[in-house]
């Protein structure tokens, strides 16, 4: 099998020219990667080896320059390793909470619970989940003369696979020149750091081949906005009773059926959980709510933090004249309890 004619300093100076070569744009020289690397080696001996490479097929010497370039080969076994070593670290995490997640239910029901009583308000708490949703990689590679292949690799290594048609046949230079210009513009960004500038460039340096890009876009938004299921706590929903201006029955059984259904409290917390500069604390008033059956009350949530992507929320919703000090109050205590329960579970083990 191909992966293994590359042994381990091979497998290194052939990382070093793709990941030099992402950030440049420029043919690599062995003397760059003799700065770059670890290996301590001589620039004869990483020649040497680059010249194995360029034999084996992972990277083609561009007929204008001394440096080298990685070939769709040398991406493809790029992209593959990079897949395996990022694959276990997201497994063990998951595998963990997995593990927990009896113990975390039982946890969070508790938390929905005591906030409950505490405030005299109704709330919700849901389940951490992963949000690691920045692009890793992009590889485009031909299929045949009227499709090529998009690889969109994310960082919670959801690898999604698209077919695009194509009006002519792309030569290879054309394709190597897509994958830098894809790679050097988006690897690093969130779905909602890609702004209409960033397209307007990539379509820009793509010329005749912006269509691709297009696509590629496309397939990224699909990608990376398919979120898990997000379970749902919720407690004190009678509590909404204890409050004229919320207990006149129409207006109670519209706001309890919301809390039971949970699918519109889902879509409310997805909005916090996704935002990177929402993880303090948010209060909407009235019509602020996105929840329509919330138009007479005031809804305060914050975002937890289990680990790196791993996030949920809490939220309180009450009468517009809650008790705004105690509900953050009690937020910010439990946040703080939350942010570390992983950890504490990871120790109870």
């Amino acid at each position: 099998m191909e992966e293994f004619e590359l042994d381990e300093r091979k497998t290194k100076i052939l990382h070093a020219v793709i990941r030099n070569y992402l950030e440049t744009g420029e043919p690599v020289g062995s003397r760059t990667i003799s700065k770059y690397t670890d290996l301590n080696l001589s620039s004869a001996t990483i020649r040497n080896e680059m010249a194995d490479l360029e034999e084996l097929g992972y990277i083609l010497q561009p007929h204008t320059s001394a440096g080298r370039i990685p070939s769709d080969k040398g991406y493809r076994f790029y992209v593959d390793h990079l897949l395996e070593e990022k694959e276990r670290e997201v497994k063990e995490m998951k595998q963990f909470v997995i593990e927990h997640t009896e113990k975390m239910d039982t946890v969070l029901q508790q938390v929905a619970k005591v906030l409950a009583n505490t405030t005299n308000y109704a709330t919700m708490v849901t389940a951490p989940s992963y949000h690691k949703n920045k692009v890793k990689f992009i590889q485009l590679s031909n299929v045949d003369a009227e499709q090529i292949l998009a690889v969109i690799v994310t960082q919670g290594n959801l690898v999604k696979n698209k077919i695009i048609p194509v009006s002519e046949p792309i030569d290879n230079e054309t394709m190597l020149k897509l994958n830098i210009l894809l790679n050097s513009n988006l690897n690093g960004l969130a779905l909602q750091e890609i702004n209409l500038g960033t397209i307007a460039k990539l379509k820009a340096q793509a010329g005749i081949h912006s269509d691709i890009v297009s696509n590629v876009l496309d397939t990224l938004a699909e990608t990376m906005s398919q979120e898990e299921d997000i379970r749902v706590y919720t407690s004190g929903t009678t509590n909404f009773f204890k409050y004229p201006e919320l207990s006149d029955s129409e207006k109670a059984s519209e706001l309890i059926s919301t809390f039971e259904e949970k699918q519109q409290l889902a879509t409310l917390v997805t909005e916090n959980l996704l935002g990177e500069e929402n993880t303090g604390i948010q209060v909407y008033i009235g019509n602020e709510s996105p929840i329509q059956t919330m138009k007479d009350c005031s809804v305060v949530t914050a975002t937890y933090e289990l680990g790196e992507g791993v996030r949920g929320t809490i939220g309180i919703v009450g009468p517009k004249r809650m008790d705004y000090e105690k509900v953050m109050d009690n937020l910010k205590m439990l946040k703080n309890s939350l942010d570390g329960i992983l950890d504490k579970l990871r120790g109870s083990t």
